[in-house]
């Protein structure tokens, strides 16, 4: 079968004839029905975290959802035909195995997680990295509840799935967003304010800001958030920044990084889903336009998520 695979830094993603999986004990195999593209695999291609990758060459894509077409030995809970996600996680497809761009995968079912019914397939793949990685950073470690004034900096394919988890638990969401194109967007969502600036909502006393951007963000966060807020770091769009260190302390600011999600993250951003209460913005690609799609979001010519669909 037909893969996309990474096989060295700077070099182009290449389709290569690789071998049907079989699912090993403790393991199933997957039909893919999508899979999506994250910013991170332009980063594994130029080399920023090809660091990660624990082997070589491997085919890519690591937000996965499919349905089981074998068990292997040992493993109960799931049966054939059932529909499932793969939760991202460092250990699994398209960064410790093979992942989604090729059409069967066999992975440790430990990662496995349900896909309740209303769950379209285009979501329940997003739901897999970038809904629970917004998810846990929002509501797990940022601890947002009803009644919860939130700031969400950056509202890219993460920011606005934070958002809308933050809106899903009752919280008053202020966004910050330097594209002034995504502004009516996170109207629509039902946010109290928008601006370009964190800074702008001050005077608001947000009691959490989740920065999704990472571009030299997180000193302003830490200005902005009340005495004794939290900010919780998720993007790291330069890997070195400077924060006001008196502030920090004096206020009692809580800085938290945050990465990935659980299972449990994972089942409830599908509740989620299927409630109604988050979307991503998806375009749908064909398995032959992967390249070309990784290529747009490495030009910013993205806006919210691309799924491959199969068959």
């Amino acid at each position: 079968m037909k893969a996309w695979q990474y096989t060295g830094d700077g070099e182009p993603l290449a389709l290569r004839d690789v071998e049907e999986p079989v699912a090993q004990a403790g393991e199933v195999l997957l039909d893919v029905v999508t899979a999506g593209i994250c910013h991170s695999d332009v980063t594994k291609l130029d080399g920023s975290t090809s660091s990660v990758l624990k082997m070589k060459p491997i085919t890519l894509g690591h937000e996965i959802a499919g349905v089981v077409s074998a068990l292997g030995e040992g493993v109960t809970g799931y049966a054939v035909g059932d529909p499932v996600v793969i939760r991202a996680d460092l250990n699994g497809p398209g960064l410790a195995s093979n992942g989604g761009f090729q059409p069967k995968l066999a992975v440790s079912a430990d990662l496995l997680v349900p896909v309740p019914e209303g769950v379209p397939w285009d979501q329940a793949a997003v739901s897999t990295d970038a809904g629970i990685t917004s998810f846990h950073a929002v509501v797990v470690r940022g601890n947002a509840k009803a009644g919860t004034k939130v700031g969400i900096i950056g509202f890219g394919g993460l920011g606005s799935l934070g958002a809308q988890a933050a809106l899903g638990v009752g919280a008053d969401v202020y966004v910050s967003e330097i594209n002034e194109r995504l502004h009516d967007y996170a109207r629509e969502l039902g946010v109290t304010a928008v601006g370009t600036d964190i800074a702008a909502f001050s005077d608001i006393g947000l009691d959490l800001i989740v920065d999704f951007s990472g571009s030299n963000t997180t000193a302003a966060a830490v200005e902005t958030v009340k005495p004794r807020g939290r900010v919780v770091q998720v993007g790291f769009a330069v890997p070195q920044g400077t924060v006001n260190l008196l502030r920090l302390t004096i206020d009692e600011v809580e800085l938290v990084g945050s990465c990935g999600g659980t299972n449990a993250d994972n089942a409830h951003v599908l509740r989620l889903v299927a409630e109604g209460k988050i979307a991503s913005r998806t375009t749908i690609i064909d398995f032959d336009h992967i390249p070309d799609a990784i290529g747009k979001l490495a030009r910013h010519e993205v806006t919210g998520r691309q799924v491959v669909l199969y068959g």
